[in-house]
């Protein structure tokens, strides 16, 4: 059995006078692909584009489903804020009036009556 030795390059220094910037060597595949072939690695080639597409646009989904959040509870605090300045609001001015000088001059009733029914 005899083997023959196929070379993978052909080189242009035979066929024409080699120029500046020019390459010496020419790669030959050995493999020829079909227009089948062709057609399912573009439709590959797509697919793969396509679902790289789909992972960017449902990150960016997830990052409102976030921020959706931090606003609701945002909204939250801000409510739960004004509801404690009222309330700071009514303490401070039952301390205020309790230790005004007005409160202060007025003296307990000596005798209380209840109206009845």
């Amino acid at each position: 059995m005899q083997y023959k030795h196929q070379p993978q390059f052909n080189s242009r220094r035979t066929t024409r006078q080699m120029g500046r910037n020019q390459n010496t060597v020419r790669f030959v595949s050995q493999i020829k692909l079909g227009p089948v072939t062709h057609t399912v690695l573009v439709a590959l080639m797509i697919t793969v584009l396509g679902l790289i597409y789909l992972t960017q646009a449902t990150r960016a989904t997830g990052y409102d489903y976030q921020s959706q959040k931090i606003e609701d509870k945002i909204a939250e605090l801000s409510t739960k804020k004004s509801d404690l300045e009222v309330e700071n609001a009514r303490l401070t001015a039952l301390k205020t009036i309790s230790s005004s000088k007005v409160a202060s001059d007025m003296s307990k009733p000596d005798h209380t009556n209840y109206v009845k029914d």
